[in-house]
């Protein structure tokens, strides 16, 4: 059996937490219109429920990702690794403040607009994430 490692254990946070930031905003925003005819006010019902279990993970995203910084020395990277990792922090940054500001909305717009916005800047961080992962 291959060696457990704390880059092992520091990866698998990480890509755990992204699996529930991620994918659970995705299966979510699937699951909106779904929700909805079989009753109105269940989508937001279930979104506080989702809440519980993707701010934390955001939460493990941030220290892992952090953590990730640490190891990687970014001091030592390349120019172009710099730029990419600076764009995914933006983008991160950008997901989790429209994630917030979506479960602040009280209007049809305002919810649909941040979620759009906090979804497709999950999906970018996320390929960031694969890009620099590929690159070190």
């Amino acid at each position: 059996m291959l060696p457990i490692t704390s880059t092992t254990v520091r990866l698998f946070l990480h890509v755990a937490a992204a699996t529930v930031w991620v994918g659970g905003q995705l299966t979510l925003a699937g699951l909106v219109p779904t929700l909805r005819a079989i009753d109105p006010t269940a989508p937001k019902a279930v979104a506080r429920q989702f809440n519980r279990i993707a701010w934390p993970a955001f939460g493990v995203l941030v220290l892992t990702g952090v953590w990730n910084l640490v190891e990687v020395r970014v001091g030592d990277a390349s120019t172009s690794y710099q730029a990419t990792l600076f764009a995914k922090l933006c983008i991160v940054a950008l997901s989790g403040i429209a994630a917030f500001l979506h479960t602040q909305a009280r209007t049809r717009a305002g919810l649909a607009i941040w979620g759009a916005v906090g979804g497709l800047a999950t999906i970018v961080a996320l390929f960031l994430g694969v890009l620099l992962r590929t690159s070190a």
